[in-house]
């Protein structure tokens, strides 16, 4: 059972510390990149790190934001030398763009060469794309049509279409049963915490703050216009009482309270698009591949011959949710540079050197 805001590892009750942490922590720099028009483009925040190897674009999963990256990318760059580039997908965080309701794997793969492109020109360095539910399947569309072609390598975090499909079906009854706003940045942060959607505080703590947004409302009755997010693979705690994060009846006119930043439940009709065809999309990928699973049990029958025949390399990580590289950040910062260092993309840092 979760211990109320204690933590009791060496005996003495601690208060959990649930308040924002800065990207500041995990990145060097913020940028938000126009592509298009410069008077009425569309604008995509990134966040990056590092300066020198291959570039690592990262790219998260339904409802999160690039800073679901930021515990994972120090852990990357502690290990090897690379660039990190994390990038708020359409909709997501603090991009805007003209059509944010356009969550086609067309758009949003096109979206994330034009961004690329934008930053390091036609010929951008050697890079690894890696992408963590619907983000592992732009990933693998991204790289199934060379829409970079310095792409040398290929990692897919928690993506499989068979479990994906299976379990769409129950999508729109997960979401609305999550808070649809909160009190404050803390209240969130705590929420996800103990609702397992992340359970790793210290990512909890500067990821959450991508994923919402500060909003002034008139009435209570306001809030039933904001909707819950959540990736399509969800594991959370039921026997949390969402009330205790979701402002009541009693509140005042114009009370500010932070809500999602995106309304996932209205790109629905997306949902099959992100995931069928994927396996046999990643299989055909001519790249050195690595998928990296929170279980085995998430494996469908293409993936599984695919593995068989060896095709491209898979890890089970120890025992996490689906936000595999919040929950254990280290472990899949030892893999993505096991799969580097394996194939020759970058070099060993400091103690990692052999």
């Amino acid at each position: 059972m979760w211990e109320e805001n204690c933590d009791t590892e060496n005996g003495v009750g601690v208060k959990q510390d649930y308040s924002p942490v800065s990207w500041r922590e995990y990145f060097e720099q913020m940028e938000d990149v126009c592509v298009g028009p410069a008077d009425g483009g569309d604008v995509f925040r990134v966040y990056k790190a590092g300066s020198d190897g291959p570039l690592l674009v990262l790219l998260h999963g339904g409802g999160h934001s690039a800073l679901s990256w930021a515990v994972c990318t120090t852990a990357i760059c502690s290990r090897v030398t690379c660039r990190v580039f994390s990038m708020d997908l359409r909709g997501h965080g603090a991009t805007q763009v003209r059509q944010s309701d356009d969550f086609s794997t067309q758009t949003m793969s096109r979206d994330v060469a034009n961004v690329v492109r934008a930053c390091y020109g036609e010929t951008p360095p050697p890079i690894v794309l890696i992408g963590h539910g619907v983000g592992g399947a732009i990933a693998v569309h991204t790289a199934s049509n060379t829409l970079l072609p310095t792409t040398v390598g290929l990692v897919a975090i928690d993506v499989v279409e068979g479990s994906a499909m299976d379990v769409l079906h129950s999508m729109q009854n997960v979401l609305k049963g999550r808070p649809k706003s909160f009190k404050s940045m803390d209240h969130a942060i705590e929420w996800s915490i103990k609702s397992g959607q992340i359970r790793n505080p210290e990512s909890a703590r500067v990821s959450v703050v991508g994923q919402i947004k500060r909003c002034e409302v008139e009435h209570a009755d306001s809030l039933e216009q904001a909707s819950p997010v959540t990736d399509v693979v969800v594991e959370g705690n039921g026997e949390l009482d969402d009330q205790s994060y979701v402002n009541d009846k009693e509140n005042t006119a114009a009370e500010s309270v932070y809500s999602w930043c995106i309304d996932l439940s209205k790109s629905e009709k997306y949902w099959d698009g992100w995931f069928r065809g994927t396996s046999n999309l990643f299989l055909g990928c001519n790249l050195p591949k690595l998928l990296l699973l929170a279980g085995v049990d998430r494996l469908d029958r293409d993936l599984t011959i695919g593995q068989m025949q060896g095709k491209f390399m898979m890890q089970v990580l120890p025992p996490c949710g689906h936000a595999v590289q919040e929950d254990a950040p280290d472990k899949v910062a030892e893999a993505v540079a096991g799969f580097l260092l394996r194939h020759k993309f970058a070099e060993a840092r400091g103690e990692n050197r052999r």
